[in-house]
């Protein structure tokens, strides 16, 4: 099971401090929040994508190979790729140079994205919100498993004899979650590719994250991906960590209060009780979290909100020691311990080029120089002995 953090990048004023970040120290400071990260030990680094004040990470990909150079074994990701307002063309090509940067350790959560004014600032509709994640999905999966694709759709031109530079690492593309708060399409998607289904988990009661999980499961069986305990599954969830649960509590309410996501609605110990917003002691927080389980299932990546509605740097690292040198050991022993037989770890890279390949050799596309202009239809691409290679779908 992974463990890791979550980030969707606001910029918030600390109500206690009443300070407000500059865009630059809350870029400097997320940065050393994915250091601590790997530092404590944990597994996952996520962010988010957001081309609206008072985000700033409109470019993850640059934030997440930046992060990728300066650690040794963070999987780096994101909390959400817009798959409607992005090119699949471009997704294609920054993720897989991501993916080679990074030496494979990342993947990519996609997302449909529902703040209504980005999608006209990329030439969307968002009532064509659905269709269009459903199209762009169908041509990324394409291009990162076929040399040359020809294309044509209703969202963006199309496509004649193209290829899509570079290609994956390995020739293995990057794994692929789909993120929904709430959207069980999303989860069908997820499930007709054999794809990770990753539920947002924050605001809503445990009954909706188990719905949305148990059809995923369901429908990812009936597509013949395996049966419904072998589906890859992550959460989301947000928590706050003191010495005590008061203590806890007391820090933490004034952020809660403010937050832009939930401030002025319930009170915390309201939506603390009714959501798995954990805000407690070491122990609290573990039995919590472990209680997701009971109603998802056996699940592979743990996500925890720790960085936002302005709580100060210093406040998160303390976050990360707790969540590092506490928390996640004895939650990575307990879930290990409960983890029915036969259930998949999360895919990595390693994995799935073994997955492919076996004890073989991975096969290292690189393009052709003696072809001279490529033929459309023809592979621009050799393999590793030099012959010609029109690599198969996965």
């Amino acid at each position: 099971m992974q463990f890791g953090i979550m980030s969707v990048s606001d910029i918030t004023r600390d109500p206690v401090n009443d300070y407000t970040p500059s865009e630059a120290e809350r870029i400097k400071n997320v940065a050393r929040i994915a250091l601590k990260a790997e530092e404590v030990g944990l597994d996952v680094f996520a962010i988010g994508e957001h081309h609206n004040p008072p985000f700033f990470s409109s470019s993850p990909t640059t934030l997440l190979a930046h992060i990728a150079a300066q650690t040794e074994h963070l999987t780096v990701t994101t909390s959400t790729t817009l798959i409607t307002t992005n090119d699949p063309v471009r997704i294609a090509e920054e993720y897989a140079m991501l993916q080679h940067l990074s030496g494979g350790r990342m993947d990519l959560m996609l997302g449909r994205g529902n703040t209504g004014p980005v999608y006209p600032w990329f030439g969307q509709d968002i009532r064509q919100g659905l269709p269009l994640a459903l199209e762009n999905y169908n041509l990324l999966h394409r291009l990162w498993r076929e040399d040359v694709v020809d294309w044509t759709g209703n969202y963006r031109g199309p496509l004649q004899g193209f290829t899509s530079t570079p290609r994956p690492l390995d020739d293995v593309p990057p794994f692929v979650w789909h993120g929904s708060i709430r959207t069980p399409e999303i989860a069908e998607q997820a499930a007709y590719y054999g794809n990770g289904f990753f539920a947002n988990h924050i605001f809503w009661p445990k009954e909706h994250t188990q719905r949305m999980v148990q059809f995923y499961r369901q429908r990812f069986e009936h597509y013949g991906h395996g049966n419904q305990a072998e589906a890859i599954v992550g959460l989301g969830g947000q928590t706050f960590i003191g010495k005590t649960s008061q203590e806890a509590r007391d820090k933490f309410r004034p952020y809660f209060n403010e937050a832009p996501v939930y401030g002025h609605g319930p009170s915390l110990d309201d939506f603390s009780s009714q959501t798995p917003l954990a805000v407690g002691s070491v122990q609290e927080v573990i039995d919590k979290t472990l209680e997701f389980r009971e109603y998802v299932g056996d699940y592979q990546r743990q996500l925890f909100l720790v960085d936002h509605a302005g709580l100060p740097v210093e406040m998160v690292l303390e976050q990360l020691e707790f969540l590092g040198n506490e928390v996640v050991p004895v939650l990575r022993k307990e879930t290990e311990s409960r983890r029915a037989p036969g259930v998949p770890n999360a895919p990595t890279h390693a994995s799935m080029v073994h997955a492919k390949y076996g004890d073989a050799e991975p096969r290292q596309p690189r393009p052709n120089a003696n072809r001279g202009d490529n033929v459309t239809g023809a592979s621009p691409y050799q393999d590793s002995e030099g012959t010609q290679a029109i690599y198969p779908s996965m």
